[in-house]
């Protein structure tokens, strides 16, 4: 696993968006440059919305968070709805949409489709650079025609390390569902090889600390812990879960804390 790279600069795509990248820049403590740079990832803001991009020829394309169109589209529409695993991992069952926190929320897409089947989830990241991908992709969802009515009232964005966070919840904030999907282990998964997941292992390294995450975690959860595991993996810190439900190529192992 690479080591954790420097957070990287943000630069305004063109003049017209040189406030809004301020703004954001501001918010996340993110480096404001004049120009990309030679070398290395970047974020950009301009009219697609905020992108990582990495600079150089032959790159792969850029990084954002899109919930409107593509593959998350798709998903929302025939992804099986609230008969598909994550959706029976957290418990959702006719009349009962649990309230999640989504504690280490990345591009935000478990979260957004659990959102999308009904329940209110909070999207936590602590990385500056994740965060303000979410920020833009769920400002740009709240703009959409079909998913403004329910993005503003069951998605809300927390930037903060997730372990304080939940220690921090009162009794009345406390969540019925805790979802974990840390930083897949070394392997020779199909995913390791995607442009989001070698971008974020580079600029993110290896979550080191998902250990006490699982304990926050499961004093906060009302009702259980998910985490979401590659097929073949162990499990997290080697706890043996309550029960866990399975799709072709993830396991969700669920930890019941009532």
């Amino acid at each position: 696993m690479p080591e954790r790279m420097p957070n990287p600069g943000l630069v305004a795509e063109h003049a017209l968006f040189a406030p809004a990248a301020g703004r954001l820049a501001q918010r996340y403590a993110l480096t404001r440059l004049a120009r990309p740079p030679a070398s290395g990832y970047y974020l950009c803001l301009g009219a697609e919305g905020l992108e990582l991009r990495l600079a150089g020829e032959h790159t792969h394309g850029p990084v954002r968070v899109d919930f409107t169109a593509g593959a998350m589209a798709h998903r929302r529409r025939f992804g099986g709805g609230r008969s598909q695993a994550l959706a029976r991992a957290v418990g959702l069952k006719p009349g009962y949409n649990p309230i999640v926190w989504d504690a280490t929320a990345g591009l935000g897409r478990d979260g957004f489709v659990l959102a999308s089947l009904g329940c209110r989830v909070t999207l936590c990241e602590r990385s500056p650079i994740l965060a303000a991908l979410l920020d833009d992709g769920l400002q740009r969802a709240s703009l959409d025609s079909e998913l403004a009515q329910w993005v503003e009232t069951r998605l809300s964005l927390v930037h903060d390390d997730a372990a304080a966070a939940l220690a921090g919840l009162s009794a009345a904030q406390r969540p019925d569902v805790v979802y974990l999907d840390p930083m897949y282990p070394p392997g020779k998964s199909k995913v390791l090889v995607k442009k989001e997941m070698r971008a974020l292992q580079q600029l993110l390294g290896e979550d080191a600390d998902s250990a006490g995450l699982l304990d926050a975690a499961l004093a906060s959860a009302r009702r259980r812990v998910v985490v979401k595991r590659p097929q073949r993996a162990g499990t997290l810190d080697k706890r043996r879960p309550t029960a866990s439900v399975a799709s072709k190529k993830t396991r969700y192992d669920l930890y019941v804390t009532v």
